[in-house]
């Protein structure tokens, strides 16, 4: 290693330390153990290009420890990705640009929003599923236009979280050859030594799951760091796991190797001595000499060269392949909004009651043929979620053009997956029954915070389940995606709502979409509209200028609310029944909206949903009823059940009573 290359190497350790030591809070036991491994990846094996960080071909590199933040800040500065000095000494300060965890859209250079352990993982799969695909589609002889890996980083907690054997089972089995794991191997976690909860042999694992593995038992040494990524990349028919043997914190006298590097300040006494250990020339917080900078501008220099290479060979393979250029162009710069909205293909519908998610797969079906990049599939559930796309393929090892995912029974990595794959550009959804949307749901949480379109379709939406009893019924799971911002949560009642929830998904650029779909049919619906669109909408009026009451329903239950109405017009009471097939919508319209549908002055108001009654008082006030579920559903038949538990006409009629009283 020359005296350069060393140079660069501790810059990393000196600004990261700095950064956490200036913050008073943060981990840098893994930027000064992995250090080393960074820079020769970044500096020597990495194609990318600082000057443009969307560069389409680029290698992509997720840290998957993201608590380790400071490493890639410090990578992100030194390589001229527009993070300057000022911006290391706000880490973790508010509105700055180096948050206590990467955070995708908001700093250049972030590949993904990482945080929670072994989620980088699951993304960075997707990431290299949406590669291979690519590569599929587009490549010709001599004209490789998708040609790049995923990078990802992540120690021993990465590995433990059960999301990263599911992503990496899935990987392996697909032979994912560019996906490139280095695996951080300090053998140290928050409590002490690993060992004590543990002990498993990592490189076995991988085997079983089809990885090519490596050792590098020195992570500081750049030689072997760099022959074990040239080997990973060489294997043309596996996916690589490279175990790098490093020490947390290392270079700091009082605390390599310990627990106590983790997650806190070394200390300045202990910042003063790693600078010493390490001979830097300076005591002076976040300094880096001269000559360091001059060696990342030549590199970066050089890294300009790739971005150049293939900009003359894309050139020439738009020349050569002008249908292909066409394509290239529908696929990433797709605005399908306006067309689709007044597309009457897209939004037809036969009058026949179908379940919604029936409904839910014949519109998958159509989106597919408009939107080139329209990818997706189930965990295990296919048949059942209706979410298979005919006559599109299966991806697989030996058909990566395939445009339908079987991710098996592994719902937190299909989330994650899904994610990685919309990052990396493309229209990606997934699904499962919608009780196990509690699996889903921490990769859904970060698709909202990465403000990244992904879809997730959800079906078997609520008591309707029936047979299958409480465990697969779920009753609180829709006021927990609805309680997440920036993410929209889609009921629909019939097909006109269902295809535009799928309208909605489709074209929304920087909110994730759940649709929550029936198992049991549904009539269409007279009154049903485009105004679904709007979140909420007047399906059925009352005569009156101020009706006697308002009935708001979701899904199966709209139905409920109209066959209500009609009663009730007996009795002379004359009601408006509002479908709110996304609360998260109607949210977001103007407040003259929210009162044309719910006007303030019309208190007598019931609402009438198969799941939990969380987040219905706003709507409904202290003088309103909801007609809700309370416990956790039964095994029965689906009518015994919504019988059992007062969703019934009579029920929805004597509670509307019961609020205009």
């Amino acid at each position: 290693m020359n005296n350069i290359d060393v140079m660069s190497v501790n810059s990393i350790r000196v600004l990261a330390a700095d950064a956490v030591q200036k913050a008073k809070s943060g981990h840098p036991g893994l930027p000064l153990g992995c250090a080393a491994v960074a820079y020769e990846l970044w500096a020597k094996k990495m194609k990318h290009n600082p000057a443009n960080p969307d560069w389409t071909n680029r290698d992509r590199f997720i840290l998957s420890g993201g608590h380790g933040s400071t490493l890639l800040y410090s990578l992100l500065h030194l390589f001229g990705y527009g993070l300057t000095k000022e911006d290391l000494m706000q880490f973790r300060q508010l509105d700055s640009l180096t948050p206590g965890h990467p955070e995708y859209r908001h700093t250049k250079g972030v590949e993904a929003t990482t945080g929670p352990l072994g989620a980088g993982m699951g993304m960075a799969v997707g990431m290299a599923m949406a590669e291979a695909h690519l590569a599929a589609k587009f490549n010709k002889e001599n004209y490789p236009v998708v040609d790049h890996y995923t990078y990802v980083l992540g120690g021993d907690g990465c590995m433990m979280e059960g999301i990263s054997s599911e992503a990496f089972s899935l990987a392996g089995t697909l032979g994912l050859n560019k996906l490139i794991v280095l695996y951080d191997s300090n053998q140290i976690s928050i409590e002490g030594s690993t060992q004590i909860a543990f002990t498993e042999d990592v490189c076995k694992r991988f085997e079983a799951f089809g990885f090519q593995t490596l050792v590098v038992e020195d992570g500081n040494n750049l030689d072997e760091i760099g022959k074990a990524i040239d080997e990973a990349k060489a294997d043309k028919q596996h996916p690589s796991m490279i175990m790098i043997k490093t020490q947390i914190g290392y270079g700091c006298p009082a605390k390599q190797g310990k627990a106590s590097a983790h997650g806190e300040p070394l200390g300045e006494e202990n910042v003063a001595a790693l600078k010493e250990n390490l001979g830097w020339p300076s005591q002076e917080p976040f300094f880096v000499p001269e000559e360091v900078y001059a060696n990342y501008r030549a590199i970066t220099q050089e890294k300009a060269k790739d971005e150049e290479a293939w900009n003359t060979m894309f050139a020439q393979y738009c020349k050569e392949y002008p249908e292909m250029k066409e394509a290239w162009e529908k696929e990433f710069n797709l605005d399908i909004a306006v067309p689709l909205l007044e597309n009457e293909e897209f939004w037809k519908y036969d009058e026949k009651p179908e379940a919604t998610r029936n409904l839910s797969g014949q519109i998958i079906n159509r989106i597919k043929n408009y939107v080139p990049n329209f990818i997706g599939g189930a965990a295990d559930l296919a048949p059942s979620t209706k979410t298979y796309m005919k006559d599109e393929g299966d991806f697989s090892k030996d058909n990566y053009s395939g445009r339908n995912l079987h991710f098996g029974v592994r719902e937190l990595a299909m989330a994650a997956i899904g994610n990685g794959m919309t990052l990396h550009g493309m229209r990606a959804f997934v699904s499962t029954f919608f009780v196990f949307s509690d699996y889903v749901k921490p990769m859904a949480r970060l698709s909202a915070i990465m403000h990244i379109p992904t879809t997730y379709v959800l079906t078997h939406d609520s008591i309707g389940v029936g047979e299958d009893g409480p465990t697969h019924e779920p009753i609180e799971q829709l006021a927990m995606l609805r309680s997440m911002p920036n993410f929209h949560v889609f009921r629909p009642a019939d097909a006109t709502e269902t295809i535009a929830a799928w309208y909605s998904a489709v074209t929304s650029k920087e909110t994730p979409t759940a649709l929550v779909l029936t198992r049991q049919n549904l009539p269409q619906l007279a009154g049903s509209s485009k105004e679904a669109l709007k979140g909420a909408y007047i399906l059925e009026d009352s005569s009156k200028e101020t009706p006697d009451a308002i009935i708001i329903a979701t899904g199966s239950e709209v139905e409920l609310a109209v066959k209500a109405k009609a009663e009730l017009a007996k009795d002379g009471i004359d009601v408006r029944v509002v479908s709110m097939p996304c609360m998260d919508i109607f949210e977001e319209q103007s407040q003259e909206y929210k009162e044309q549908i719910l006007p303030n002055k019309v208190r007598a108001r019931v609402a009438v949903e198969a799941l939990s009654d969380f987040g219905w008082g706003k709507y409904v006030g202290l003088d309103g009823k909801v007609i809700t579920m309370t416990g956790f559903g039964a095994s029965a038949p689906a009518s015994t059940l919504f019988k059992k538990f007062g969703f019934t006409t009579e029920n929805v009629v004597g509670a509307v009573k019961e609020v205009i009283k």
